[in-house]
């Protein structure tokens, strides 16, 4: 890979990790796809960032079961829920906008219903990504 490519995939992997991270905090940032996006860039240019990334307490096992099985596990959709939830409310308090107040609800019913349409991740599925944890090999 030439090194311009290699840096740009690392730099778009860096901004979406960031920007993925702040939307933990901030509803209305989609953090599953900039994780992805995050995964896929460190992928193509950079084993280190990729193992990092996918051994991270955090992020790694959410990562892996979301690519592999599509599936969340049930403590996940819960905190994500009610998280999404109290944000977008407190928001909804804060600005006495009808309009945003809408676009808040429909965003929330978006996330809410994707959520919930994930499957729930059984524990032999984490049990695979415990043995998955290592090193990418080429």
């Amino acid at each position: 890979m030439f090194p311009v490519k290699q840096y740009l995939f690392i730099l778009l992997g860096s901004v979406s990790l960031v920007i993925g991270v702040v939307g933990i905090f901030l509803p209305i940032l989609p953090t599953t796809p900039l994780l992805l996006l995050a995964a896929f860039c460190y992928l193509r240019s950079s084993k280190r960032l990729y193992n990092w990334l996918i051994n991270h307490k955090v992020f790694g096992a959410y990562i892996y079961n979301y690519t592999t099985y599509k599936a969340v596990t049930k403590k996940t959709k819960v905190c994500t829920l009610i998280f999404l939830w109290l944000s977008l409310i407190i928001s909804m308090l804060m600005v006495s906008n009808i309009y945003i107040t809408l676009v808040l609800l429909a965003v929330g019913t978006g996330v809410s219903i994707h959520v919930m349409t994930l499957k729930t991740l059984r524990s032999e599925d984490m049990e695979k990504y415990n043995n998955f944890r290592r090193p990418f090999q080429s």
